[in-house]
């Protein structure tokens, strides 16, 4: 069987955007995250089960299995605005790495093609994933969320252990361009510590140059409403700049990494 032929589950395909790597991109959205984390905009990309979700009063079918070859027909189409940008195909989630064949040979297929690729993932995945992975992605845009485990825990379910220690792998491997994404998410992590510890962590990761600050949004939160589900954060208030900016001069104070808000 052809690696064109390999089956993944997806929930959306989203083009032009500007976001998730360099340029102008094709976002392929996969299905299943073993995160459950309580600010997600994609409550819908969790499970990784095909299930529906009330959209502007209607039932949405979410989740559908496609292969490679009929996702690269998508992605196919915007080439050239690749080519003028710099951009690409990026795969994101959900987690893109509970899928690791499928992810693989997605970025495969797109490589062959002459097409760039990145990846945003947490990396909470055994290792022989990302090393299906790795040979066929140009960036990797890795989220840490927080360096303590159990507070970690609190917010998303899972520890993080084995995210940081993928994230020191992937840096060492030097397969990859890995670049640090932390969502900023009041009562979590937005403190001037906080955010400089995972600078500081990010910082001795072997050739890792850059780090986003990616200011909490509220985006998604109508989609629990769709799936029935509460949203635990509907308090919670999306930082000022002026608090991004404090927060962009403390990991400037502790590190040499290229600092930007957003991403």
């Amino acid at each position: 069987m052809s690696y064109l032929d390999t089956k993944g589950r997806i929930f959306d395909i989203q083009r032009f955007s500007v976001h998730d790597g360099p340029g102008i991109r094709t976002i392929v959205f996969l299905k299943g995250c073993p995160l459950r984390c309580q600010w997600c905009c994609n409550p819908e990309s969790q499970s990784r089960d095909i299930e529906t979700m009330r959209v502007a009063g209607e039932t949405k079918i979410i989740g559908q299995d496609v292969t490679v070859a009929q996702v690269m027909e998508t992605v196919e189409k915007d080439r050239s605005y690749y080519r003028r940008s710099g951009g690409g195909l990026t795969l994101s989630g959900g987690e893109a790495t509970m899928q690791p064949q499928f992810a693989a040979d997605l970025l495969q297929a797109a490589k062959m093609s002459g097409i760039g690729t990145a990846m945003e993932s947490m990396g909470c995945c055994p290792y022989k994933n990302l090393e299906l992975i790795l040979p066929w992605l140009d960036t990797y845009l890795m989220d840490i969320k927080h360096t303590d485990p159990e507070k970690h825990k609190a917010f998303t379910g899972v520890r993080n252990e084995l995210m940081l220690e993928n994230a020191r792998k992937v840096a060492v491997s030097g397969m990859t361009e890995l670049v640090i994404r932390v969502p900023v998410i009041p009562t979590f992590n937005d403190t001037k510590k906080e955010i400089q510890d995972i600078a500081v962590f990010a910082g001795q990761l072997p050739g890792v140059r850059r780090i986003h600050l990616l200011p909490y949004h509220r985006l998604g939160s109508e989609k629990y409403i769709g799936l029935d589900r509460v949203y635990k954060m509907d308090e919670i208030i999306p930082p000022e700049m002026d608090h991004m900016l404090m927060l962009k001069d403390a990991v400037e104070m502790v590190s040499d990494l290229d600092c930007r808000i957003g991403g």
